[in-house]
Protein backbone atom coordinates (compact mmCIF):
# COMPACT_ATOMS: atom_id res chain seq x y z
CA UNK A 1 0.00 0.00 0.00
CA UNK A 2 1.08 3.28 -0.51
CA UNK A 3 2.40 5.66 2.00
CA UNK A 4 0.05 8.30 3.10
CA UNK A 5 1.17 11.75 4.19
CA UNK A 6 0.13 15.06 5.92
CA UNK A 7 2.07 18.04 4.06
CA UNK A 8 -0.49 20.68 5.68
CA UNK A 9 -3.55 21.66 7.64
CA UNK A 10 -5.47 25.17 8.66
CA UNK A 11 -8.51 26.12 9.62
CA UNK A 12 -10.95 29.00 10.23
CA UNK A 13 -11.05 30.48 14.35
CA UNK A 14 -14.33 29.30 15.43
CA UNK A 15 -16.98 31.85 15.51
CA UNK A 16 -20.22 31.99 17.81
CA UNK A 17 -22.85 29.54 16.49
CA UNK A 18 -25.37 32.45 16.97
CA UNK A 19 -27.30 34.98 15.05
CA UNK A 20 -24.79 37.74 17.02
CA UNK A 21 -21.46 35.75 16.38
CA UNK A 22 -18.88 36.97 13.95
CA UNK A 23 -18.81 34.51 11.33
CA UNK A 24 -22.56 34.44 11.01
CA UNK A 25 -22.97 36.48 7.99
CA UNK A 26 -20.42 34.13 6.40
CA UNK A 27 -22.30 31.39 3.89
CA UNK A 28 -20.95 27.59 4.77
CA UNK A 29 -19.28 28.06 1.06
CA UNK A 30 -17.29 30.95 1.61
CA UNK A 31 -15.95 29.32 5.13
CA UNK A 32 -14.46 26.28 2.84
CA UNK A 33 -13.30 28.12 0.41
CA UNK A 34 -11.51 30.46 2.67
CA UNK A 35 -9.54 27.13 3.85
CA UNK A 36 -9.21 26.03 0.78
CA UNK A 37 -7.88 29.41 -0.79
CA UNK A 38 -5.39 29.12 2.68
CA UNK A 39 -4.20 25.58 1.76
CA UNK A 40 -3.47 26.46 -1.23
CA UNK A 41 -1.72 29.70 -1.62
CA UNK A 42 0.59 28.54 1.65
CA UNK A 43 2.21 25.24 -0.47
CA UNK A 44 1.85 27.18 -3.80
CA UNK A 45 -0.52 24.00 -4.78
CA UNK A 46 -1.20 23.51 -8.45
CA UNK A 47 -5.27 22.76 -8.00
CA UNK A 48 -4.95 20.71 -11.45
CA UNK A 49 -3.20 18.13 -9.71
CA UNK A 50 -5.98 17.92 -6.81
CA UNK A 51 -7.41 14.76 -7.12
CA UNK A 52 -10.06 14.93 -4.79
CA UNK A 53 -11.68 17.27 -2.27
CA UNK A 54 -13.66 15.86 0.44
CA UNK A 55 -15.33 17.56 3.18
CA UNK A 56 -17.53 16.93 6.23
CA UNK A 57 -20.65 18.16 6.55
CA UNK A 58 -23.29 16.67 9.03
CA UNK A 59 -26.42 18.83 8.07
CA UNK A 60 -25.71 19.09 4.01
CA UNK A 61 -28.76 21.56 3.70
CA UNK A 62 -29.60 25.06 2.78
CA UNK A 63 -26.46 27.24 1.87
CA UNK A 64 -24.90 24.22 2.86
CA UNK A 65 -25.63 21.56 0.22
CA UNK A 66 -25.50 20.65 -3.58
CA UNK A 67 -22.01 19.46 -2.84
CA UNK A 68 -20.01 21.90 -0.62
CA UNK A 69 -16.54 21.25 -0.93
CA UNK A 70 -17.21 21.10 -5.20
CA UNK A 71 -19.24 24.94 -4.81
CA UNK A 72 -16.43 26.26 -2.57
CA UNK A 73 -13.32 25.05 -5.07
CA UNK A 74 -15.20 26.83 -7.73
CA UNK A 75 -15.86 29.93 -5.37
CA UNK A 76 -11.49 29.90 -4.31
CA UNK A 77 -10.71 29.99 -7.96
CA UNK A 78 -9.42 26.26 -8.33
CA UNK A 79 -9.17 24.34 -11.55
CA UNK A 80 -12.42 22.92 -13.04
CA UNK A 81 -10.66 19.40 -12.60
CA UNK A 82 -10.92 19.13 -8.84
CA UNK A 83 -13.68 17.43 -8.03
CA UNK A 84 -15.25 17.02 -4.69
CA UNK A 85 -17.50 15.19 -2.09
CA UNK A 86 -19.29 16.04 1.14
CA UNK A 87 -19.52 13.24 3.84
CA UNK A 88 -21.13 12.72 7.26
CA UNK A 89 -20.55 10.44 10.23
CA UNK A 90 -21.96 12.68 12.34
CA UNK A 91 -19.27 14.44 14.23
CA UNK A 92 -16.37 12.37 13.57
CA UNK A 93 -17.12 13.78 9.39
CA UNK A 94 -14.13 15.95 9.37
CA UNK A 95 -11.65 12.98 10.47
CA UNK A 96 -13.57 10.79 8.08
CA UNK A 97 -13.33 13.02 5.19
CA UNK A 98 -9.24 12.77 6.66
CA UNK A 99 -9.76 9.21 6.57
CA UNK A 100 -11.31 8.95 3.20
CA UNK A 101 -8.58 10.56 1.39
CA UNK A 102 -6.03 8.88 3.15
CA UNK A 103 -8.00 5.39 2.00
CA UNK A 104 -7.99 6.72 -2.10
CA UNK A 105 -3.99 7.46 -1.44
CA UNK A 106 -2.92 4.03 -0.02
CA UNK A 107 -4.84 2.33 -2.68
CA UNK A 108 -3.53 4.42 -5.23
CA UNK A 109 -6.45 5.78 -6.65
CA UNK A 110 -4.95 9.41 -6.19
CA UNK A 111 -1.82 11.30 -5.23
CA UNK A 112 -3.37 14.43 -3.43
CA UNK A 113 -5.94 14.87 -1.80
CA UNK A 114 -7.76 17.86 0.50
CA UNK A 115 -9.97 16.63 3.30
CA UNK A 116 -11.43 18.87 6.15
CA UNK A 117 -14.93 19.91 6.77
CA UNK A 118 -17.26 22.90 7.22
CA UNK A 119 -20.38 23.15 9.31
CA UNK A 120 -21.88 27.05 9.78
CA UNK A 121 -23.89 26.13 12.98
CA UNK A 122 -25.68 29.54 13.02
CA UNK A 123 -26.81 29.34 9.57
CA UNK A 124 -27.84 25.62 9.46
CA UNK A 125 -28.90 24.51 12.10
CA UNK A 126 -28.08 21.26 14.35
CA UNK A 127 -30.29 18.74 12.80
CA UNK A 128 -31.51 20.57 10.09
CA UNK A 129 -31.30 17.44 7.57
CA UNK A 130 -33.60 15.58 9.86
CA UNK A 131 -33.53 11.82 9.53
CA UNK A 132 -35.29 8.55 10.91
CA UNK A 133 -32.85 8.22 13.55
CA UNK A 134 -34.60 10.99 15.16
CA UNK A 135 -37.85 10.84 14.00
CA UNK A 136 -39.32 6.86 13.34
CA UNK A 137 -40.23 4.83 15.94
CA UNK A 138 -39.09 1.70 13.91
CA UNK A 139 -35.68 2.98 14.49
CA UNK A 140 -35.86 4.70 17.55
CA UNK A 141 -36.88 1.73 19.55
CA UNK A 142 -33.81 -0.29 18.92
CA UNK A 143 -31.41 2.55 18.59
CA UNK A 144 -32.65 3.49 22.11
CA UNK A 145 -32.30 7.33 20.86
CA UNK A 146 -32.56 9.90 23.46
CA UNK A 147 -30.51 13.31 23.05
CA UNK A 148 -26.75 13.20 23.57
CA UNK A 149 -27.08 15.01 26.96
CA UNK A 150 -29.02 12.47 28.04
CA UNK A 151 -26.77 9.76 27.49
CA UNK A 152 -23.61 11.88 28.77
CA UNK A 153 -25.13 12.46 31.77
CA UNK A 154 -25.82 8.50 31.81
CA UNK A 155 -22.16 7.74 31.09
CA UNK A 156 -21.06 10.27 33.99
CA UNK A 157 -23.49 8.60 36.73
CA UNK A 158 -22.74 4.81 35.30
CA UNK A 159 -18.98 5.41 35.89
CA UNK A 160 -19.27 8.25 38.76
CA UNK A 161 -18.45 10.87 37.35
CA UNK A 162 -19.85 14.44 40.07
CA UNK A 163 -20.71 17.68 39.13
CA UNK A 164 -17.58 18.67 40.57
CA UNK A 165 -15.81 16.30 38.46
CA UNK A 166 -17.03 17.34 35.23
CA UNK A 167 -16.85 21.44 36.01
CA UNK A 168 -13.53 20.86 36.85
CA UNK A 169 -12.91 18.87 33.68
CA UNK A 170 -14.32 21.83 32.00
CA UNK A 171 -12.58 24.67 33.51
CA UNK A 172 -9.13 23.30 32.87
CA UNK A 173 -10.18 23.15 29.24
CA UNK A 174 -11.02 26.36 29.24
CA UNK A 175 -7.44 27.62 30.76
CA UNK A 176 -5.13 25.05 28.18
CA UNK A 177 -7.39 26.81 25.75
CA UNK A 178 -6.69 30.34 26.78
CA UNK A 179 -2.92 30.12 27.29
CA UNK A 180 -2.53 28.14 24.09
CA UNK A 181 -4.18 31.41 22.52
CA UNK A 182 -2.15 33.75 24.49
CA UNK A 183 1.48 31.83 24.16
CA UNK A 184 0.57 31.53 19.98
CA UNK A 185 0.21 27.75 19.91
CA UNK A 186 -2.09 28.12 17.02
CA UNK A 187 -0.76 31.47 14.65
CA UNK A 188 0.60 29.05 12.22
CA UNK A 189 -2.98 26.95 11.23
CA UNK A 190 -5.33 29.89 12.35
CA UNK A 191 -6.34 31.64 9.24
CA UNK A 192 -8.63 34.80 9.31
CA UNK A 193 -11.47 35.21 8.05
CA UNK A 194 -12.09 38.20 5.80
CA UNK A 195 -14.91 39.91 3.99
CA UNK A 196 -15.38 41.30 0.36
CA UNK A 197 -13.24 44.19 1.05
CA UNK A 198 -10.39 42.35 2.54
CA UNK A 199 -11.20 43.39 6.03
CA UNK A 200 -10.71 40.83 8.84
CA UNK A 201 -14.02 39.25 10.16
CA UNK A 202 -12.46 36.94 12.92
CA UNK A 203 -9.30 35.84 13.26
CA UNK A 204 -9.60 34.13 16.96
CA UNK A 205 -11.99 31.94 18.20
CA UNK A 206 -14.46 33.67 20.22
CA UNK A 207 -16.01 31.14 21.84
CA UNK A 208 -13.81 30.74 24.90
CA UNK A 209 -14.00 31.98 28.49
CA UNK A 210 -10.49 31.28 29.75
CA UNK A 211 -11.62 33.24 33.19
CA UNK A 212 -14.03 30.59 33.91
CA UNK A 213 -13.97 29.30 37.42
CA UNK A 214 -16.22 26.64 39.38
CA UNK A 215 -17.96 28.92 41.31
CA UNK A 216 -19.45 30.61 37.89
CA UNK A 217 -19.84 27.09 36.34
CA UNK A 218 -22.36 26.00 39.54
CA UNK A 219 -24.50 28.93 38.70
CA UNK A 220 -25.74 27.13 35.98
CA UNK A 221 -28.47 24.28 35.96
CA UNK A 222 -27.88 21.04 34.39
CA UNK A 223 -29.09 21.35 30.41
CA UNK A 224 -30.79 17.62 29.96
CA UNK A 225 -32.69 17.13 33.20
CA UNK A 226 -36.25 17.91 31.32
CA UNK A 227 -35.64 16.36 28.70
CA UNK A 228 -34.64 13.22 30.36
CA UNK A 229 -37.12 13.54 33.38
CA UNK A 230 -40.04 14.67 31.77
CA UNK A 231 -39.67 13.85 28.24
CA UNK A 232 -39.40 10.57 29.12
CA UNK A 233 -35.34 9.57 27.82
CA UNK A 234 -34.26 8.79 31.57
CA UNK A 235 -36.48 5.61 31.38
CA UNK A 236 -35.10 4.53 27.67
CA UNK A 237 -31.25 4.97 29.43
CA UNK A 238 -32.50 2.73 32.31
CA UNK A 239 -34.35 0.60 30.33
CA UNK A 240 -30.80 -0.25 27.93
CA UNK A 241 -28.84 0.02 31.30
CA UNK A 242 -30.69 -1.21 34.04
CA UNK A 243 -28.02 -1.52 37.03
CA UNK A 244 -28.70 2.25 37.11
CA UNK A 245 -31.70 3.52 38.96
CA UNK A 246 -31.90 7.35 38.22
CA UNK A 247 -30.02 9.56 36.02
CA UNK A 248 -27.26 12.03 37.74
CA UNK A 249 -27.63 15.06 35.84
CA UNK A 250 -24.14 16.91 36.02
CA UNK A 251 -24.35 18.37 31.98
CA UNK A 252 -24.59 21.97 30.74
CA UNK A 253 -23.62 24.39 28.70
CA UNK A 254 -20.05 25.24 30.18
CA UNK A 255 -19.13 21.43 30.51
CA UNK A 256 -20.49 20.70 26.66
CA UNK A 257 -19.06 21.71 23.71
CA UNK A 258 -19.48 25.03 22.24
CA UNK A 259 -21.96 25.48 19.16
CA UNK A 260 -19.92 27.44 16.64
CA UNK A 261 -19.12 28.25 13.07
CA UNK A 262 -15.91 27.50 11.26
CA UNK A 263 -14.02 24.92 8.44
CA UNK A 264 -10.86 23.20 8.19
CA UNK A 265 -8.53 21.69 5.48
CA UNK A 266 -5.95 19.32 5.61
CA UNK A 267 -3.59 18.69 2.26
CA UNK A 268 -3.03 15.08 2.16
CA UNK A 269 -1.14 13.33 -0.71
CA UNK A 270 1.74 10.24 -1.38
CA UNK A 271 5.33 10.90 -1.59
CA UNK A 272 5.50 11.23 -5.08
CA UNK A 273 2.96 13.81 -5.18
CA UNK A 274 4.50 15.74 -2.26
CA UNK A 275 7.40 15.70 -4.27
CA UNK A 276 5.85 16.60 -7.63
CA UNK A 277 5.42 19.82 -5.50
CA UNK A 278 8.42 19.92 -3.91
CA UNK A 279 6.16 19.85 -0.87
CA UNK A 280 7.74 18.59 2.66
CA UNK A 281 6.15 15.89 4.79
CA UNK A 282 4.82 16.63 8.19
CA UNK A 283 3.46 13.58 9.44
CA UNK A 284 1.81 9.82 7.61
CA UNK A 285 -1.03 8.64 8.67
CA UNK A 286 -0.41 5.53 10.27
CA UNK A 287 -3.57 3.46 11.23
CA UNK A 288 -7.91 4.48 11.35
CA UNK A 289 -10.74 2.53 11.94
CA UNK A 290 -14.37 3.20 12.75
CA UNK A 291 -16.59 0.62 15.16
CA UNK A 292 -20.58 0.91 16.35
CA UNK A 293 -20.96 1.12 20.30
CA UNK A 294 -23.17 1.10 22.65
CA UNK A 295 -26.40 2.87 21.19
CA UNK A 296 -27.70 4.40 24.55
CA UNK A 297 -24.29 5.44 26.18
CA UNK A 298 -23.64 6.48 22.21
CA UNK A 299 -20.67 8.78 23.16
CA UNK A 300 -18.49 6.03 24.33
CA UNK A 301 -17.33 4.79 21.08
CA UNK A 302 -13.83 6.42 21.54
CA UNK A 303 -12.61 3.48 24.05
CA UNK A 304 -14.17 1.15 21.57
CA UNK A 305 -12.21 1.98 18.47
CA UNK A 306 -9.58 3.11 20.29
CA UNK A 307 -8.80 -0.49 21.43
CA UNK A 308 -10.02 -1.94 17.58
CA UNK A 309 -7.47 0.52 16.29
CA UNK A 310 -4.21 -0.47 18.65
CA UNK A 311 -5.23 -4.25 18.25
CA UNK A 312 -5.45 -3.96 13.89
CA UNK A 313 -2.17 -1.89 14.03
CA UNK A 314 -0.65 -4.26 16.34
CA UNK A 315 0.16 -0.82 18.66
CA UNK A 316 0.43 -0.18 22.44
CA UNK A 317 -1.00 2.81 24.67
CA UNK A 318 2.66 3.09 25.56
CA UNK A 319 3.22 3.83 21.59
CA UNK A 320 1.13 6.93 22.02
CA UNK A 321 2.82 10.35 22.79
CA UNK A 322 -0.55 12.76 22.89
CA UNK A 323 -3.82 12.11 22.64
CA UNK A 324 -7.00 14.27 21.15
CA UNK A 325 -9.95 13.65 21.83
CA UNK A 326 -13.21 16.06 21.12
CA UNK A 327 -14.72 17.28 24.29
CA UNK A 328 -18.65 16.35 23.09
CA UNK A 329 -19.02 16.70 26.40
CA UNK A 330 -16.69 16.52 29.89
CA UNK A 331 -17.85 12.82 30.51
CA UNK A 332 -16.78 11.59 27.38
CA UNK A 333 -12.91 12.64 27.93
CA UNK A 334 -13.11 11.24 31.82
CA UNK A 335 -14.52 8.11 30.98
CA UNK A 336 -11.81 7.77 27.94
CA UNK A 337 -9.04 8.37 30.59
CA UNK A 338 -11.22 6.32 33.05
CA UNK A 339 -10.40 3.35 31.09
CA UNK A 340 -6.97 3.64 29.84
CA UNK A 341 -5.56 5.16 32.75
CA UNK A 342 -4.57 8.11 30.72
CA UNK A 343 -3.34 11.08 33.09
CA UNK A 344 -4.56 14.65 31.61
CA UNK A 345 -0.84 15.42 30.91
CA UNK A 346 -1.48 13.38 27.99
CA UNK A 347 -4.34 13.91 26.40
CA UNK A 348 -6.35 17.57 25.11
CA UNK A 349 -3.71 19.49 26.08
CA UNK A 350 -4.37 23.09 24.53
CA UNK A 351 -8.11 22.54 25.84
CA UNK A 352 -11.30 21.66 23.40
CA UNK A 353 -13.95 21.89 22.18
CA UNK A 354 -15.84 22.96 25.70
CA UNK A 355 -13.66 26.09 25.09
CA UNK A 356 -13.40 26.19 21.91
CA UNK A 357 -16.03 25.03 20.30
CA UNK A 358 -17.55 22.03 18.00
CA UNK A 359 -18.61 23.08 14.27
CA UNK A 360 -19.70 19.69 13.60
CA UNK A 361 -18.46 18.77 10.61
CA UNK A 362 -15.05 20.65 11.01
CA UNK A 363 -13.92 19.49 14.23
CA UNK A 364 -12.00 16.04 12.97
CA UNK A 365 -9.93 17.74 11.26
CA UNK A 366 -9.14 20.59 13.29
CA UNK A 367 -7.95 18.57 16.61
CA UNK A 368 -5.90 16.57 14.30
CA UNK A 369 -4.42 19.56 13.20
CA UNK A 370 -3.79 20.51 16.62
CA UNK A 371 -2.19 17.37 17.77
CA UNK A 372 0.27 17.34 14.94
CA UNK A 373 1.75 20.90 15.86
CA UNK A 374 1.82 20.09 19.41
CA UNK A 375 3.36 17.41 17.95
CA UNK A 376 5.89 19.49 16.52
CA UNK A 377 6.27 22.06 19.28
CA UNK A 378 7.20 19.31 22.39
CA UNK A 379 9.42 17.19 19.50
CA UNK A 380 7.11 14.22 20.55
CA UNK A 381 6.31 11.30 17.55
CA UNK A 382 2.46 9.97 17.33
CA UNK A 383 -0.70 10.54 18.14
CA UNK A 384 -3.98 9.66 18.46
CA UNK A 385 -7.11 11.52 17.13
CA UNK A 386 -10.99 9.85 17.98
CA UNK A 387 -14.03 11.63 18.23
CA UNK A 388 -17.16 10.45 20.10
CA UNK A 389 -20.07 10.24 17.37
CA UNK A 390 -24.72 10.38 17.19
CA UNK A 391 -26.05 6.84 17.19
CA UNK A 392 -23.43 5.26 19.09
CA UNK A 393 -20.30 4.92 16.89
CA UNK A 394 -16.12 6.16 16.88
CA UNK A 395 -13.50 7.12 14.63
CA UNK A 396 -9.84 7.10 15.34
CA UNK A 397 -6.65 8.14 13.61
CA UNK A 398 -3.04 7.49 14.52
CA UNK A 399 -0.57 9.69 12.99
CA UNK A 400 3.10 9.60 13.37
CA UNK A 401 5.97 12.11 12.54
CA UNK A 402 8.38 12.05 9.40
Amino acid sequence: MTEVFIYDHVRTPRGRGKKDGSLHEVPSVRLAARALEAIRDRNGLDTETVDDIIMGCVDPVMDAGAVIPKAAAFEAGYSTRAPGMQISRFCASGLDAVNFAAGKIAAGSDDIVIAGGVESMSRVGMGMSGGAWYMDPSVNFPAYFMPQGVSADLIATKYGFTRDDVDAYAVESQKRAGKAWEAGYFKNSVIPVKDQNGLTILDRDEHMRPETDMQALASLNPSFQMPGEMGGFEAVGIQAHPEIERINYVHHAGNSSGIVDGAAAVLIGSKAGGESMNLKPRARIKAFANIGSDPALMLTGPVDVTEKLLKRSGMKLSDIDLFELNEAFAAVVLRYMQAFDIGHDRINVNGGAIAMGHPLGATGAMILGTVLDELERRDLNTALVTLCIGAGMGTATVIERV
